[in-house]
């Protein structure tokens, strides 16, 4: 699967789609809407107007497409939910246009603004829908057929693993799932899924596997005796971008949790990823990267400023970067203004603590103030960061957290950022306790995501900066 490949191509169609609509639109208004209002033929012109039109309209069609998330799974697409989408998006888009460019039109009659409105949806519509729907139909056919799908790893390795394996490769239509190979959750003496799929390793490695093999897709199939594993076994696959699966007993159906996705598949609970809607989500990746680049240009003297006191508060670099590990477990390079003497971590990794006799008298005062983060809006504008985020680790203290807070990998199902409701609440941790005690305020935060907690949290943020009382 070329998954950007097939997202360039609802690209275009939707960007033609677009252009002709509003063309088409523009010849409709000459031809009847002005001919009808003056009574004579008007010539076809192209004039200044259009050609604005036919610039813009495009591109802010296909940043509108974006903001909703239309792009996102291209794969996973639904025809009937595709349909409804289209006619959402069309009927909001036309309706912007409408006020914005079409309304203070000369007309005849008030009836032509109707005319106009539902001229334009449905040259929109069908311009737009009949490519997406010829696409989609194309993509799903080829999964169906099985020539192509999603890389799948199966966790469990006894009876209920067969079943479920037996049952999904023997449907006359695929779903999309490709097994790779399975991972047994407990040892046995034989592992009855090793005669249909590859014994890739056990739990304990079950990250690795996901990465190594480029896993999209993780069913849990688990024996009664290994239900109590499942906790564990999300705690582990939260951190990496896959759609997780699980089959259900009787009392997940009767309760509800089992949501009908597909009429020919096999009935599982899907775990959803989503914690905000796509257009927040969108909207706040556009926030980021506006935000970090007016910064960046609008604080340079900061810069200038706190890079000088940096250079002649004690010897070394004025930068100080480190690895630290990101979104679904991608490490990255962090940068910061640096606070602390050049050789402060000579003997290994080791967290600041109240009074630290290695962080210098300026670091201090950055500290405080949190201007040894400003840095970081460079990794937010390239996306390795997000302004309000779950503080990024490193992955020597990850691994001492998660022996006592498993859950610490939850965190990593978004970007990490500059400010977070752990950092406002708390502040710096300087032991690895303190470290698992921020981590329930973060782990609120991303159970609570959204545009509006994110701009509480920049107000305390703001507030902490201006009393210089971070700690």
């Amino acid at each position: 699967m070329n998954r950007k490949k097939q997202v360039l191509k609802y690209l275009i169609s939707d960007f033609l789609a677009a252009g002709s609509s509003w063309t088409l639109f523009f010849i409709f208004r000459k031809v009847f809407i002005e001919t009808n209002k003056f009574g004579y033929p008007i010539p076809i012109e192209f004039n200044s107007s259009f050609f604005v039109g036919l610039a813009s309209l495009p591109i802010l069609w296909i940043l509108f497409y974006y903001s909703t998330g239309y792009y996102k799974n291209i794969y996973r697409k639904s025809r009937l939910s595709e349909l409804g989408q289209t006619i959402s998006t069309t009927f909001i888009g036309v309706l912007l246009i409408f006020f914005a460019l079409i309304l203070d039109d000369t007309i005849k009659s008030y009836t032509n603004y109707y005319t106009s409105f539902m001229v334009l949806f449905f040259l929109h519509f069908f311009l737009t829908y009949i490519p997406r729907l010829i696409f989609t139909t194309q993509s799903a056919h080829r999964i169906h057929k099985r020539i192509i799908g999603f890389p799948t790893l199966l966790i469990g390795s006894d009876q209920k693993a067969v079943d479920l394996f037996s049952e999904m490769e023997s449907q006359t239509r695929s779903t999309g799932s490709k097994f790779v190979g399975f991972i047994n959750v407990k040892i046995y003496d034989k592992y009855k899924m090793a005669d249909h799929l590859s014994h890739l390793g056990d739990l304990s490695h079950v990250y690795e596997i996901i990465m190594e093999h480029e896993i999209q897709e993780v069913i849990i199939a688990l024996e009664n005796q290994e239900h109590e594993l499942l906790k564990k076994i999300i705690n582990r696959i939260e951190a990496t971008n896959v759609v997780v699966k699980v089959i259900p007993d009787m009392y997940d159906i009767l309760t509800g949790m089992v949501k009908m996705t597909s009429i020919i598949g096999t009935p599982l609970i899907q775990i959803s990823h989503d914690l905000m809607s796509a257009w927040e989500e969108n909207l706040k990746r556009i926030l980021d990267v506006f935000i970090s680049t007016f910064a960046l240009i609008v604080l340079s003297p900061v810069y200038l400023f706190l890079s000088i006191g940096v250079k002649f508060s004690s010897p070394g670099p004025i930068l100080y970067s480190h690895e630290r590990i990101g979104k679904y477990g991608k490490p990255f390079s962090i940068y910061k203004f640096r606070s602390m003497q050049r050789d402060a971590e000579k003997d290994g990794p080791a967290l600041s603590a109240q009074n630290d006799s290695r962080i210098t008298r300026f670091g201090l005062m950055m500290r405080k103030m949190r201007f040894d983060e400003l840095p970081q809006f460079y990794n937010v504008l390239i996306g390795d960061m997000s302004i309000v985020g779950p503080r990024p680790e490193r992955q020597y203290f990850i691994d001492q957290i998660v022996k006592t807070a498993p859950h610490f990998y939850h965190l990593q199902k978004v970007r990490p950022g500059i400010t977070s409701w752990g950092q406002v609440k708390f502040g710096y941790a300087s032991n690895v306790p303190e470290m698992t005690e921020r981590l329930k305020y973060d782990i609120l935060y991303i159970e609570n995501m959204s545009l509006l907690v994110d701009f509480k949290i920049l107000i305390y943020t703001i507030k902490t900066v201006l009393e210089g009382s971070g700690k």
